[in-house]
């Protein structure tokens, strides 16, 4: 089968201040293939692709497409000898429109001006070949995160490219939206183009993978057929452990009605007369397809969106968040869907991202900061989350996706909330990391406070909630115990006012 190999890259070496990011990786893709690139956040998936893609110059190793040996300088470089990538944490030209965001670099152009009418012809052609219903027109800030998605795809494939990376491409689609990916991929599979898919979701990977590598710490693990792989083998080579539940077992008892949301109704959003309670020590999960509303209230309640109605009472008594600075000072806390965009300062070290909305607890004599319980706040939580840094002094930009999430995490925690908010809270985690964000939210309920989590991920909702609200169309469609129902029931629901 060598005479199919399109890609190989050996002995890749990467260092960056203070850790080894990767020791001698070797990867070989076949073509017309889906090989499945699996491993702990921080494990070094995302930073070898960047070494194919040019984002990162690679240390040591070579790197051959097509039996040439390659060493992109540039993701432009990359693009134009057919290497694409989709990456996870979206980088996009927000104010511009979406052709402008596939076509940004090679307009097509009729004398000195942008031919606008073939780059529109060009961006249809594209969207009919995928399925792909968006307007070419519509700025790329008034969609959801799953519709960009959607567009950084078809650029991908807009340049015919012989390999495509995909970095956890559905950490932000629902099923339907999967589905509809799953079907380009085979598509891109059946031309010929090797595919290399990083995900933490088992499921998917065993679904839609020939092959798995798996790395750990920075090395490769093994490489083997999907098709031989079961589950629990995958876990124990990512993690070097066994892991026998995906979930913790449920200690939180749900006591008395703590926070009240009552006919919650945007101003500029379609969230319409949404009303549920949710008790101390209680998990509640908001299910919901994409643009249900789910982010929405969240937001709304947090005071980031504006409210045109709506009453929220803690303890019966009004609430009324009207910026994120009020809503902190009442005890709710939020961690945001999109990390990169509105969670982290990525300027910042982990010390400083972890305390910044906590540094009243940090003042001493209203004078100055103690740097001794910042350093103390923030070793807690890089060890009770296992984030993977070389120090407290790291760049928080230069951690994985994963890590970043847990650093945000131990922010908000600082905080002390009694209301804590979660948008996709395990969103590009892997499994290890998934199940001790579960104990830490697992223990936040079983010392009374409120939690209410938004998840695409039904499994997560099932194991992790107490009850779940179904939303759609931006109101709520019902409302079911985690315990006794399923995920037929959920999507029923969820469809109801689509």
């Amino acid at each position: 089968m060598e005479q199919d190999v399109l890609l190989r890259m050996e002995g890749i070496c990467k260092s960056f201040p203070g850790v080894k990011a990767l020791d001698n990786v070797s990867l070989t893709v076949h073509r017309g293939t889906v090989h499945a690139l699996m491993g702990e956040n921080g494990a070094g998936k995302s930073t070898l692709m960047k070494c194919l893609f040019g984002i990162y110059a690679k240390d040591k190793g070579s790197i051959y497409l097509e039996g040439q040996e390659i060493n992109f300088k540039s993701s432009k470089e990359a693009l134009d000898n057919g290497v694409a990538m989709v990456h996870q944490e979206l980088n996009q030209a927000l104010k511009r429109n979406v052709m402008d965001n596939i076509w940004l670099g090679r307009y097509p152009t009729k004398g000195i001006a942008v031919d606008e009418k073939k780059m529109y012809k060009d961006t249809m052609a594209v969207f009919k070949e995928l399925d792909i219903n968006v307007d070419p027109y519509r700025i790329m800030s008034t969609m959801p995160v799953s519709q960009r998605q959607m567009v950084e795809i078809a650029k991908a494939v807009s340049y015919n490219s012989k390999v495509i990376v995909f970095d956890e491409p559905t950490s932000s689609l629902t099923e339907e939206e999967v589905e509809h990916l799953f079907k380009i991929i085979n598509m891109l599979r059946d031309r010929g183009v090797g595919i290399i898919y990083i995900s933490h979701k088992m499921a998917e990977i065993k679904r839609i993978s020939d092959y798995i590598t798996v790395m750990r710490d920075g090395q490769w693990v093994a490489t083997r057929p999907a098709a031989e792989l079961e589950m629990s083998e995958i876990i124990r080579l990512m993690v070097g452990r066994e892991l026998t539940n995906q979930f913790p077992p449920k200690t939180n008892v749900p006591g008395d009605v703590y926070l009240r949301v009552e006919h919650l109704t945007g101003m500029y959003n379609q969230l319409r007369d949404v009303s549920f309670t949710a008790r101390r020590g209680e998990i509640l999960g908001l299910a919901g397809l994409d643009s249900s509303g789910r982010t929405e209230t969240l937001e709304s309640i947090f005071g980031i969106r504006t409210r045109k109605d709506g009453i929220i009472s803690l303890d019966d008594q009004p609430c009324f968040n009207r910026s994120a600075g009020e809503s902190i000072k009442n005890g709710f806390a939020l961690l945001t869907e999109e990390r990169r965009a509105t969670g982290i300062f990525g300027g910042l070290n982990i010390r400083e991202n972890t305390v910044i909305s906590s540094l009243k607890r940090h003042l001493r004599f209203g004078l100055y900061l103690s740097e001794k319980t910042q350093r103390e706040d923030t070793q807690h939580y890089i060890d009770a989350m296992r984030t993977k840094t070389p120090s407290q002094e790291t760049k928080i930009r230069t951690l994985s996706g994963g890590n970043q999430q847990k650093v945000i995490i131990g922010r908000w925690l600082l905080t002390e909330p009694e209301v804590l908010l979660l948008d996709e809270p395990t969103r590009g985690i892997d499994v290890g990391a998934k199940y001790e964000i579960y104990q830490l939210i697992l223990d936040l309920a079983n010392k009374g406070k409120t939690v209410i989590m938004v998840s695409s991920e039904m499994p997560e909702l099932l194991g992790v909630c107490d009850r779940i609200v179904v939303m759609s169309g931006g109101r709520v469609a019902g409302e079911v115990d985690a315990r006794n129902t399923t995920q037929e029931e959920i999507m029923t629901l969820a469809a109801k006012y689509v």
